[in-house]
């Protein structure tokens, strides 16, 4: 039942029914045209954990610590009754006794009997704290799905417009895009996975099934690694574009050929501690260093650098290439 059904109700029985009102879950009182206290309900005094003694009889804005004489709430129900107007939604945000800090909704409507120019008003509270704070974690939430969704289609668009073309058909650039934008969507599935922290070791293991070879050509070994959300896209670039070059370029497009990565944590001065990986190969073509970087290098030394703050070194000894790479965690 809401104001409008009460107001009805009391204009249709003639009387200001102290039962009907009792039946109401949201706190009620009935002022007289100076505002003093006549009437309230149980959920009024249960609610804001005051007596019937200490609140009947008294001033709607001396109640309490004075938490309802605020200014523009005395302004509108001044209206109420000479104007017949009616206050509606109200809203009273106040760290009330007992409650603690709640959002109220006042609304409030002149009591009219067609015996008499009655000059009392009902007075309604709604507790809607809990409605507004859902709301607030609501606009979080779809703030927070805006930024993730402008950063993705950003990281797909520049993997679209970084992926080299020059001397490629349409299906290597195809199979070239691909393998980076499901390295992306691998990324973006661990960091909304909702854990805490994601471990390093789980990268590497989908580098493993990309590789085809987990277990027998491709050898990672480590502890236990939780990397923050920001970290697992860069990190999942760098070891796709290790692992994809393996298979195009290096151990891996050579039968017998091996990967093997470790990786280590070494503390820092400052409380923290640093990722220390290192990628091997063996058994693949004989290497030498490349001409010029291809985008794959050149992303992998970004997303270290400015992505992750850390530190790469690739070498590229005849018998096999080697990746060293140091990144700071928490």
């Amino acid at each position: 039942m809401n104001l409008e059904d009460l107001y009805r109700l009391l204009r249709a029985g003639h009387v200001q029914s102290q039962g009907i009102v009792d039946t109401l879950a949201e706190p009620l009182l009935v002022l007289d045209h100076s505002y003093n206290v006549l009437s309230g309900n149980i959920a009024f005094f249960d609610t804001f954990q005051v007596s019937k003694d200490d609140t009947l009889g008294q001033c709607l804005f001396d109640l309490g610590d004075g938490q309802w004489d605020i200014a523009p709430l005395r302004e509108l129900l001044s209206k109420v009754v000479p104007q017949s107007t009616a206050v509606i939604g109200y809203e009273v945000r106040h760290d009330f006794p007992g409650l603690g800090l709640r959002t109220m909704l006042v609304s409030a409507r002149r009591m009219v009997h067609p015996e008499s120019n009655s000059t009392s008003m009902l007075l309604l509270f709604e507790d809607v704290t809990d409605r507004r704070q859902a709301e607030a974690e609501k606009d979080i939430l779809l703030a927070e799905t805006r930024h993730r969704m402008r950063n993705l289609l950003a990281s797909v668009r520049a993997l679209a417009n970084q992926t080299r073309t020059e001397g490629r058909t349409a299906a290597d650039y195809q199979r070239a895009f691909l393998g980076r934008f499901q390295a992306l969507m691998e990324a973006q599935d661990l960091v909304l996975s909702g854990q805490s922290g994601v471990d390093f070791g789980g990268i590497m293991q989908d580098a493993g099934k990309l590789a085809g070879s987990e277990g027998e050509a491709f050898v990672c070994h480590g502890p236990f690694v939780a990397v923050s959300a920001h970290q697992v896209l860069p990190l999942k670039f760098v070891v796709h574009e290790l692992t994809t070059n393996a298979l195009k370029h290096g151990a891996l497009s050579a039968a017998g050929g091996k990967v093997r990565v470790d990786w280590t944590l070494a503390p820092r001065s400052d409380g923290g501690e640093t990722l220390l990986m290192e990628w091997r190969e063996e058994g693949g073509p004989r290497v030498a260093p490349p001409e010029r970087p291809g985008f794959g290098s050149q992303l992998l030394e970004f997303s270290v650098k400015h992505d992750l703050k850390g530190t790469v070194e690739l070498l590229f000894p005849p018998e096999g290439f080697r990746c060293s790479i140091s990144v700071p965690i928490g």
